[in-house]
């Protein structure tokens, strides 16, 4: 009995000096939790669909275009001369996603139905400057002729206002590129370059351009043909999906979230010395 009056009070000072310690490693936990930006709480994520798209035909004159077809083109086709296909394609970032939001991932999907079953590759450019999908609508690869307002090879509105070079004005580095064989859906990303075109997209509206989508230019018979947002088959239109974290929404500190993983090593160590002090008090105090 005078043994267990005098191993009380020892088991008592050491759950307090675990208590104490545990408490302090809360403490610390909590001054890194309230840090400033960090890993977002909660993620949204959306699908747009293109709201235009173009093709840009190399032709002297500019005067080929295709606003309202359902197929755009990227990279050559088989004629010796005039061969070059470039794509544009458009999404309303700032009307689907709230203003202040911070950008996560983009991936865009587009599906291609070309002959050319070989793999070639075709990329993502940012698009530098506004332009326009009229009435137009070609039957094929041809194109047809433009309409008022459409983007043809010199013009980004037929016919009064130009690119600064024929083909286009776009990002000479690449936002995102795969390979494309044969028919079938393929995706773009997520990569840093198409984040940062987002991202600057959603807070610069007036800055969205959009991207054109260039392919194998280097040798005829090349061309890709993708599915429009004119396209009958809304499941094979140019979608974007995008993750993102609208504004206000918690984020927890990087720090914070170390300082949690210390909290839990602290807290099962405290809890093994604890057993183990405790043991050993009571078999030292036994063998007196």
């Amino acid at each position: 009995m005078a043994h267990d009056a005098q191993v009380q009070p020892l088991q008592r000072v050491t759950r307090r000096r675990a208590g104490g310690s545990r408490a302090a490693a809360l403490a610390f936990v909590c001054v890194f939790f309230r840090g400033g930006a960090g890993i977002p709480a909660h993620a949204d994520q959306i699908v747009v669909t293109a709201s235009k798209d173009n093709t840009l035909y190399e032709t002297p004159d500019g005067s080929t275009s295709n606003g309202m077809g359902t197929a755009m083109f990227a990279g050559r086709n088989s004629q010796a001369t005039d061969s070059i296909r470039r794509a544009l394609v458009w999404f309303d970032v700032s009307a689907n996603i709230p203003a202040g939001s911070m950008i996560l991932s983009a991936q865009l999907t587009m599906y291609n139905d070309a002959a050319n079953l070989q793999g070639e590759s075709v990329s993502l450019h940012r698009a530098g400057g506004d332009w326009g999908e009229s009435t137009s609508v070609a039957g094929g690869g041809q194109g047809a002729a433009a309409s008022f307002g459409d983007a043809t090879w010199l013009h980004t509105f037929f016919n009064t206002e130009y690119w600064n070079q024929p083909g286009g004005d776009f990002e000479p580095s690449a936002s995102a590129s795969t390979t494309v064989g044969a028919p079938g859906f393929y995706t773009w990303g997520s990569t840093m370059g198409m984040v940062e075109d987002m991202q600057g997209w959603l807070d610069n509206p007036a800055g969205n351009s959009g991207w054109c989508v260039l392919g194998n230019e280097s040798a005829p018979s090349t061309a890709k043909r993708f599915a429009t947002h004119e396209e009958a088959d809304s499941s094979r239109r140019p979608r974007l999906i995008v993750d993102f974290v609208a504004p206000g929404v918690p984020a927890i500190s990087e720090w914070g979230v170390v300082a949690f993983a210390l909290l839990l090593a602290i807290t099962g160590t405290l809890r093994i010395l604890n057993r183990g002090v405790s043991t050993n008090a009571l078999e030292r105090w036994g063998e007196l």
